[in-house]
Order: structure tokens, then sequence, then C-alpha cells
């Protein structure tokens, strides 16, 4: 019988004035938290020592998704009511899914105005939280014209026009994502470098992170939880650079939670292969890792589904202990903020003998 696991498991204390409400002037001169779950022994270091945690032969993992621009602004065509728009995910070239924040609630049939060239978008289906809509033109030329970049609400402040840039890995390429993965952000072109100097090489996988990515759990038992849907695409490219890494000892080292959910679920049967499809894929405490064997990731929300994953991974006792001695020492949370080196608990260890990729 399995434990209960209650979204409260995963609460901390944080002040308010930890959460970064700016990147750090330069992209690696970010702080990084190294967390053992063999011992749970935490040490504080720089972003920029990332190379020497690194072996030769390591392979690291990174989610090369293009964050859009993904919030547009407009109003109602027949009340003039204001409206936003939050993009969840693009379904077609004209479709997507979107929340709807308005003075009064959305109705199908509803047309919105956006800008001052004529466009609109006319509103559907409602589907939970979010509503299917309808632009009169290319959904995605409208969102790089119009919209804002989808900063996440706890950095409580308007967009300045350094997001653009700064909310955005320097090795994205794959336009659909309305949240960065935020690992990532910390890398720049010289780091990355430094790391190929250490001896480690690099994969891609795709995953767009959808707005639905900042849904709270709502519910207190987290097997009730159902994770929102989003498009992940692991290439074959990337199992064959995994199967290198097992062949020469290496490691693989996901850079952000996204890249584990992505590797994971392409490995879900026991044996990574070739993925392109949605995935739901919720990890908490007590699952087993099938091809992760250390994670780079920011600091996450209380009670956040990330937060649990993280927790699957390193151990709950661990990961809090870890996140106590980040207030403690005033390091910078969420996406603007430091990092951490995560490897993993002994449990974790044991797929290795066993493991097939």
């Amino acid at each position: 019988m399995r434990a209960l696991m209650r979204r409260t498991d995963f609460q901390f204390d944080l002040p308010d004035a930890l959460i970064a409400r700016h990147p750090a002037p330069e992209r690696s001169g970010s702080r990084l938290l190294h967390l053992t779950g063999l011992t749970g022994a935490v040490v504080d270091r720089q972003f920029r020592d990332l190379p020497g945690l690194l072996r030769p032969g390591d392979l690291l993992v990174l989610n090369d998704t293009r964050v859009i621009p993904a919030r547009l602004h407009g109003h109602k065509l027949d009340t003039g009511g204001k409206v936003e728009l939050m993009l969840e995910r693009l379904t077609g070239p004209r479709s997507a899914i979107v929340q709807l924040r308005a003075s009064k609630p959305a109705r199908a049939g509803a047309v919105i105005a956006l800008g001052d060239a004529g466009d609109t978008v006319t509103v559907g289906d409602r589907e939970d939280d979010f509503w299917r809509v309808e632009f009169s033109r290319d959904a995605h030329e409208i969102f790089e014209r119009l919209g804002e970049m989808p900063l996440p609400p706890y950095v409580a402040r308007e967009n300045e026009p350094a997001d653009r840039e700064r909310y955005q890995t320097v090795y994205a390429r794959e336009p659909g994502a309305v949240a960065a993965p935020t690992a990532g952000l910390h890398f720049d072109e010289a780091l990355l470098q430094r790391c190929r100097d250490s001896g480690a090489e690099f994969a891609y996988v795709t995953l767009h992170v959808g707005a639905g990515t900042f849904q709270p759990v709502r519910v207190d038992d987290i097997a009730e939880h159902r994770m929102h849907a989003e498009l992940c695409v692991v290439p074959a490219a990337t199992c064959a650079a995994v199967t290198a890494t097992r062949e020469r000892g290496g490691r693989v080292i996901a850079i952000g939670t996204t890249a584990v959910r992505s590797l994971e679920s392409a490995a879900a049967s026991g044996v990574l292969q070739p993925y392109a499809a949605e995935t739901r894929l919720f990890i908490t405490p007590g699952k087993r890792f099938n091809v992760v064997d250390a994670m780079i990731t920011n600091f996450h929300l209380p009670e956040s589904t990330l937060l649990m994953l993280v927790s699957a991974f390193a151990g709950r006792e661990n990961v809090l202990a870890a996140y106590a001695h980040a207030v403690e020492q005033r390091y910078r949370f969420f996406s603007y903020g430091d990092a951490m080196f995560l490897e993993p608990m002994p449990d974790a260890l044991e797929k290795e003998a066993a493991r097939a990729v």
C-alpha cells in the first residue's frame, strides 16, 4: 500500500525579498548550490564552477524550446472591455489554447480586437481553466509582433526590453514555449565552451513549456493531481547520444526539469526511444529514474510539481534541508534566481546495473 504524500509535505518558508525579479547582471554570474543526494551534503558554489563538476564523457541534455512572447492585450469588439490573453499552446497555424483575463467572464463567440492592424481572435469552447481560440491570421506572427514575454506571476513587475533576450536561453531554436526552461538561462556561450573543453558533450530535447506549469496543485493527496499536457520531442540523435554515454561510462545530466521530464517520458517503458507526443508525466517521490544521473535546476515554488520532481530525485528531506540552507545563505529563488546541481539518492543509483537504454 502506497504511503500518502500530501501537498503540504513540500512546503517551505521563503522571504519575499529572496524572489529574483531581475536576472543576474551576467548569465553565468549566479550561484550554484551543489546537493549530493547520497549524503545530503551541500556545497556553496558559483555557476561558473560547473565545468569543474563535470567528467570527461558526461552528456548535458538541454531543452532547446524557444519562448514565444505569449501575453497579448486586446479589447472586446462589442463592449470595449479590456482582455488579456496568455498562450498555453498553439494547436494550429491560426488556433491556440489560452488563458483569458477580463473584467467580465469570457463567452464562446466573443471577438477580441488586437493591436491596430485589424487583427482579431474569436473565443471558442472552454477547457477547464483554458479557452480554445481562433486568430484572424497566423497566430505565431501575431504573438511575435504584438506579444509580451510571459514573465511568471511572482516576478511581479512589468516587462522590460531586456526580458526579450534574458528570458530566453542562448541555445533556444524551436518556438513554442510560454515559459523558459530556466535552468538553461545561466549558460552563456563562453560557459558552454568551457563545458565542452572539460570533455562533456551535448544533446537536445524539446519540451514546449505551457502556462499550466504555473498552475498550483489543488488536491491534498498529490497522487490525485493531473498534470497539464505539453508537447515533447526526444529525437533519435539524443537517444543515440545517451547510449554512447552509457558505453563510455559517462553520466546523463539533464539541464532543467523539462529535460528530465522529456527523457523520462521517452523511457517510460524502461527503454529510451525516440518520442514525439504530449506528455503529462508527473514525477513524485518513489519514481524510478531510467535515464537521468544528475540534474541542474533552479529553486522552485513551495508545493509545486517541480519541487516534487527534484524531491523524487535527491530525496525530499535532503531537498528541503538544502532549501533551508539556501534561504539562510540568501540565494535568489525561482525563474531569474540561482541554481542547484543535484546528484541522486542511493536508491536512484540501483538502476545502474539493470538499466536498459
